[in-house]
């Protein structure tokens, strides 16, 4: 498996999930839900199991915050995983409303 950078990771809006390719058609996923008032609610957080251990979910975290970012979004981050990353990256505090 090639090398993942946060600009593989990609919104799939029908799916409420960001994803990011594996090998195969095994894809690491960030789910999120749109609340009231518009903001992208983190809501869980997978990495299959055999790719565990290789940083894949921080360059899924790091796509998903990028891509907020960029288009203007908040995040609500109810997901333990993704609220773990930003303890870590508080420089993405312009991005975080809960």
């Amino acid at each position: 498996m090639p090398d993942r950078t946060s600009t593989d990771v990609i919104d799939n809006p029908g799916e409420h999930r960001f994803e990011l390719a594996l090998d195969g058609e095994d894809i690491a996923a960030a789910y999120y839900r749109r609340d009231e008032n518009g903001y992208l609610v983190l809501t869980h957080t997978e990495v299959p199991s055999e790719y565990g251990g290789r940083g894949l979910g921080s360059t899924l975290a790091l796509g998903v915050f990028d891509m907020a970012r960029e288009r203007g979004d908040k995040l609500v981050l109810k997901c333990p995983f993704m609220a773990a990353w930003f303890a870590k990256h508080p420089d993405y505090a312009d991005v975080v409303v809960g």
